[in-house]
């Protein structure tokens, strides 16, 4: 069995889950939530990946997820090469410093809006990062949209 594919059945009952209010330091820095940082930590991650998001956030990985990603993305055909430079090209390693917090690089926090309040998201096996304002308005937004036919039949 493939190193990566170990690593998945390892961690597939450790996600990333829930919505976190946080604030950015005038450097760009976040303080990781401790309920993630404990899912990162049973890992063994100190290093995250953060690359843009199409819908207008930014995606948060941890370096084995990231790299898992980053495969399945650099596969993809040549008439994909748009999506693999945004993906790709917008990528940046990060390591989880000494107090927790994590640096969001200037281009990556202008491409999101980012600025002080920002929402940080679990999406499972990463995570996504917000401008609060910008979260609650897509929120909303779906809200007042049709749901997916793939959730109709899905009971709550």
């Amino acid at each position: 069995m493939h190193i990566s594919a170990l690593w998945w059945v390892f961690v597939a009952n450790l996600v990333f889950q829930g919505p976190a209010a946080l604030t950015l330091d005038g450097k760009g820095r976040l303080a990781v939530p401790a309920r993630h940082l404990a899912v990162l930590r049973e890992m063994g991650v100190n290093q995250l990946t953060v690359t843009k998001h199409p819908d207008g956030p930014l995606m948060v990985f941890p370096r084995p997820a990231w790299e898992d990603f980053r495969d399945k993305i650099s596969a993809l055909p040549m008439d994909a090469v748009r999506w693999k430079r945004m993906f790709l090209g917008n990528a940046m390693d990060v390591d989880i410093d000494a107090s927790s917090r994590v640096l969001i690089a200037p281009e990556l926090r202008a491409s999101a809006g980012l600025d002080r309040s920002v929402m940080l998201i679990g999406m499972g096996s990463h995570l996504e990062l917000w401008d609060a304002a910008r979260h609650a308005a897509h929120e909303a937004e779906i809200m007042r949209g049709e749901m997916p036919d793939a959730l109709k039949g899905f009971s709550f």
